[in-house]
């Protein structure tokens, strides 16, 4: 199973979402980091991706390539995470086959309704836990 996680900014959600997938899914998962500037690369590296890539090109390219894509709900959004989901890259991630696990990060004027009020460590477990059971089918 290839499994590709996407984050910018710091890369500090995907380096955790990244941590929680190593640490829980059998060692021979692919685990592609994909973040939208270098920082974001190397935090999610760091944490146990297989491999990793760098900016809109990398993700347009990957986004298909992957089984899972795991984040937060502003990938698919055009310039959400303050710019760095370019519109070329929110319709990849929305077009893409694979499952996508989302995080609900209510950001950017985007408020997701309906879902449980957690603290975010808590949706990352919950997240891994969605992924871990995906690959058990």
């Amino acid at each position: 199973m290839k499994i590709a996680v996407i984050d910018g900014q710091g890369g500090g959600i995907g380096k955790h979402i990244m941590e929680k997938l190593r640490a829980n899914l059998p060692e021979e998962t692919s685990l592609i980091a994909l973040g939208t500037n270098a920082l974001a690369t190397a935090q999610m590296m760091k944490a146990g991706a297989s491999e990793g890539a760098t900016g809109e090109n990398a993700i347009c390219f990957m986004a298909d390539k992957v089984d899972i894509i795991c984040g937060t709900v502003s990938v698919l959004c055009a310039n959400g995470m303050m710019g760095e989901i370019t519109p070329a890259v929110a319709k990849a991630i929305g077009e893409a086959e694979g499952k996508k696990y989302l995080l609900p990060v209510n950001k950017n004027q985007i408020k997701v309704v309906g879902v449980i009020k957690e603290p975010l460590p808590h949706l990352i477990d919950l997240l891994v836990e969605a992924v871990r059971k995906e690959g058990d089918h």
